[in-house]
């Protein structure tokens, strides 16, 4: 299991600058795809939960779009991992970088002739919310094989709760507290970023640099000789 010793540090890193990405995506969904969650399912679930309820606002369509994108991605990741079992890290992780950034430049494409105040082309919000989904569902998978504690990329609650529990004013050593800390400030980071990018530019731009981020971040931890282990 990876640690923070130096030979595992490139591997944090690249953690952390897939965290800033999250952000982004949800700025992305939330912002200019009409309140979905592409990135993380807690928040689709209950929307879910709301849409079935018949609350305005809220429609159906949309969240099981992503919960099944997000499931496909996933699953597609999961026997991906099983094939690279044994063989150097580098290529798992080049593999899967590969995949999100090419999914997230074909949402950016796709995003090209979306409308956020409309909501229209139909095709282009599901494709999007698609894309993205598959994209995040197989970052998830990806980096849940790796065992990496505190680091998900992705969900914040049990690293906030962490910070908390663990702390010293709780009683504890508190373990952990620089790569939790940084995971937070990490997404928090990336949302403000693409916020400020959906906001003045709509979604092309931020899809682009998530994508470029999630590759240049990857062949950048693959430099060291950490990776071929």
């Amino acid at each position: 299991m990876p640690n923070d010793t130096p030979s595992a540090a490139p591997l944090l890193w690249l953690l952390l600058l897939l965290s800033v990405t999250t952000g982004m995506v949800d700025a992305i969904s939330v912002l200019g795809l009409g309140k979905v969650f592409t990135a993380n399912m807690t928040g689709n679930i209950v929307f879910l939960g709301f849409a079935a309820a018949g609350t305005p606002g809220f429609h159906v369509g949309p969240y099981l779009a992503a919960i099944i994108a997000f499931l496909t991605g996933a699953l597609i990741a999961g026997r991906v991992g099983k094939h690279h079992a044994g063989l150097p890290l580098r290529r798992w992780l080049l593999a899967a970088a590969c995949v999100e950034a090419a999914l997230f430049w074909i949402a950016a494409a796709v995003a090209s002739g979306f409308d956020i105040a409309s909501q229209t082309p139909g095709v282009s919000l599901y494709a999007i919310i698609a894309l993205t989904g598959l994209a995040m569902g197989f970052r998830n998978a990806t980096i849940r094989q790796l065992k990496v504690p505190d680091l998900t990329t992705t969900v914040l609650t049990l690293t906030v709760t962490g910070l908390a529990a663990d702390s010293r004013l709780a009683g504890g050593s508190n373990p952990n507290w620089a790569r939790r800390l940084g995971s937070v400030l990490a997404i928090f980071a990336g949302a403000a970023m693409g916020a400020l990018l959906v906001g003045h530019g709509g979604l092309v731009a931020p899809l682009i640099l998530a994508g470029a981020l999630v590759l240049a971040g990857t062949l950048a931890c693959m430099a060291y000789p950490a990776a071929k282990a």
